[in-house]
């Protein structure tokens, strides 16, 4: 049995809802009855106790989907300025145990933009956008105010799946969801959208632009890192336009384990992408045990060294923790 080293844990991907933002979420997005939801809504109680039993120090907060992403320009603004005000004032109360990642309007990209740079100035870590804003993707030109922003203060944008386009799920998924309702979110539905978010980025340009840009992707890299060789060479094959994709999403990426505790994917991907863009995640409350986490790294087969980067050595270099 490997042991984990003697190192400070940082969970990067732990979210949390915000009452007047849930208030506005519809439909599977609004539903998270029971235990979890009360746990979303908690920001001491049983989160300190499970960082406590995981032996987790420091947990970086991010609303849940579909955070500030289906919101009419109209009360966008307003309402995520007060969403993070109230975050912020969560992790004031407790810093040693927790930091945070930033909602953004991107129904209005410039003010989400100078939004990012506010919470930024508040101690922000970067900022976590949840799959469609609205409908659209976020490669689209009228997004990358954004990423300007976050390139320039050197923070990452961490792309979190949310519900698959409406069209998506119908032509997809529809026939099997009474019986698996969570085909279209965590079990795969939620991997296409995220996946597909990142590989557009890649594709639209905005790292030819924004070379610096960092971008944060849970879940192992929502299967990316598997597909990587092949998504690099089909995408050099005559006939297209070129791209650097291996090369984009091995220099400007980095990927969390949130709910994916897979030894043999783990490996895959610290194989492709490197040790380096490997952060520990455990998803919580979706995944209701971060002790699990913890016990799976311990059966990693990766050296102390490996495992501290993993843990909290990447964490600390790429948020500035």
């Amino acid at each position: 049995m490997f042991k984990n080293p003697r190192c400070q844990v940082i969970a990067i991907e732990e979210h949390y809802w915000d009452a007047e933002l849930a208030s506005h979420f519809v439909g599977a997005e609004g539903s998270r009855p029971g235990v979890i939801e009360n746990r979303l809504r908690d920001f001491g109680g049983d989160r300190i106790a499970d960082m406590d039993a995981a032996g987790i120090d420091l947990c970086v907060l991010s609303h849940g989907a579909p955070s500030g992403q289906k919101l009419p320009a109209e009360i966008a603004v307003g309402l995520i300025e007060r969403v993070n005000d109230r975050l912020a004032a969560a992790v004031a109360a407790n810093p040693d145990r927790l930091a945070a990642f930033a909602a953004l309007p991107t129904v209005l990209p410039e003010a989400a933009a100078d939004e990012l740079e506010r919470c930024v100035s508040m101690g922000f870590k970067g900022a976590m956008l949840h799959g469609l804003s609205n409908g659209e993707f976020l490669d689209l030109k009228k997004f990358w105010p954004i990423y300007e922003r976050a390139e320039r203060l050197d923070v990452p944008i961490y792309l979190h799946p949310s519900q698959p386009h409406p069209g998506v799920i119908d032509a997809y998924y529809k026939d099997y969801l009474s019986d698996y309702p969570m085909l279209a979110r965590p079990a795969w539905g939620y991997a296409v959208e995220a996946g597909t978010q990142a590989v557009r980025l890649i594709l639209s340009g905005v790292f030819d632009k924004y070379p610096k840009l960092k971008v944060m992707l849970g879940h192992l890299g929502e299967s990316l890192p598997f597909q990587l060789w092949r998504l690099d060479q089909a995408l050099s094959r005559p006939g297209q336009k070129s791209v650097r994709f291996r090369e984009i999403f091995s220099n400007n990426f980095w990927i969390t384990t949130s709910g994916f505790f897979s030894t043999p994917a783990l490996l895959c991907s610290t194989m492709e992408v490197g040790v380096d863009r490997v952060l520990f995640a455990v998803d919580w409350p979706f995944v209701s045990d971060s002790s699990a986490g913890i016990k799976w790294m311990e059966s990693v087969p990766l050296c102390a060294e490996d495992k501290v980067k993993i843990l909290s050595g990447n964490a600390k270099r790429l948020l500035k923790l």
